[in-house]
């Protein structure tokens, strides 16, 4: 019942954000025009993935429908330089809000403010709707991005609330992102009065071809406990501290038929590590996507994690095959086999992992 209460009263500040821009439309035309200038400032995106998945873990086999998201956002221009950003996933939590300002017109320069995914790594702030595996991002990501794993941070999605400056120089060959963020999280108070800075360069030497490099500087206020990281206690504010260094290649975009999404090849890469108070992690990835036929591609990916470098034990590793097909305009079906390789110290053994997936979005 707290959460439908919680939804509805969500979807009512989004109506009223909404009903503002409407009345501006209202202001400045005729009542005939109305509706034609509020549905040319409001657009509406979504999709949903679902699916299936089959583990064998400690010689218990075990197999499970599931819903993974349901996200509706809705984008409204205010004016040609200002916008707002909405965004719910249904199926678990409200996920941004925020507002773009374009300060210069070659855009140089804009300004974020809200709650947004961040800008550390090169997979974080890309859609799962985009990305080729149904687990979404690489165990150093998921980790280090703060999207969940991590019981020191919490779950938060990759997002954070905060300022952040972004842009393209040098005809779009270079792009540059700057944050100062909360630091906690999603939908959270801050927990301390310290705030986290993150920046971002990345070059386009070429077309296809993009080298980006990231780092994080912070403190967290730790809301649980890691059995890799056991001097830190809930409630200690402690250093948390990130890098990443990657690139990634696609080749030119192709037509995979009228009712299909024009996709490249591509091949991306990235190295990352991090500081949570005195223990440091490292991990990284390759993954790649190619067209085999018409609308079906094949995806491989091999990555690795480790939690605690100074300690043995504590490293997984990650190997993925598998297929998609493009049904429709981002709508696609997916099957992939992960053999899970796992250190020690964590508590699941070596295990076969087999999930399929459905993706519809608009």
């Amino acid at each position: 019942m707290k959460r439908k209460n919680l939804q509805a009263r969500t979807l009512a500040a989004v109506l009223a954000v909404f009903s503002s821009v409407a009345a501006m439309g209202q202001q400045t035309t005729s009542d005939t025009d109305w509706m034609k200038d509020f549905t040319s400032r409001i657009t509406l995106n979504g999709y949903a993935q679902g699916g299936w998945s089959y583990q064998d873990i400690n010689g218990q086999k075990t197999n499970s429908y599931n819903l993974k998201r349901t996200l509706l956002w809705a984008k409204a221009r205010i004016t040609d330089r200002w916008s707002f950003l909405f965004m719910h996933d249904f199926s678990s939590v409200v996920q941004e809000f925020y507002t773009d300002y374009r300060i210069s017109n070659d855009n140089a320069l804009t300004v974020r403010l809200g709650q947004f995914k961040h800008s550390y790594t090169m997979e974080n702030p890309l859609s799962p709707t985009m990305l080729e595996l149904i687990d979404v991002y690489s165990q150093a990501v998921l980790y280090l991005a703060g999207e969940g794993p991590d019981p020191l941070n919490g779950v938060n999605y990759g997002r954070d609330q905060g300022l952040m400056v972004f842009g393209d120089l040098f005809n779009k060959s270079l792009h540059y992102e700057l944050a100062l963020m909360s630091g906690q999280g999603i939908n959270r108070k801050d927990a301390n009065n310290q705030k986290d800075f993150i920046a971002k360069l990345e070059v386009r030497p070429f077309d296809g071809l993009r080298i980006v490099g990231s780092g994080y500087l912070g403190t967290g206020n730790a809301v649980g406990t890691a059995a890799w990281n056991p001097t830190i206690q809930r409630g200690d504010n402690y250093k948390r501290n990130r890098y990443s260094v990657g690139a990634e290649y696609k080749t030119t975009a192709y037509s995979a038929g009228q009712y299909k999404e024009a996709r490249p090849a591509s091949i991306r890469a990235e190295w990352l590590g991090g500081e949570d108070g005195d223990v440091g992690s490292r991990g990284g990835y390759v993954t790649a996507s190619i067209t085999v036929v018409d609308a079906l591609d094949l995806v491989a990916s091999a990555e690795t994690f480790d939690r605690n470098t100074e300690v043995d034990g504590w490293d997984q590793t990650n190997l993925t095959l598998g297929l998609q097909y493009w049904f429709y305009k981002k709508c696609r079906l997916q099957l992939q086999y992960t053999r899970s390789l796992c250190g020690e110290l964590i508590s699941t053994k070596d295990y076969n992992w087999l999930q399929a997936q459905v993706q519809v979005a608009f």
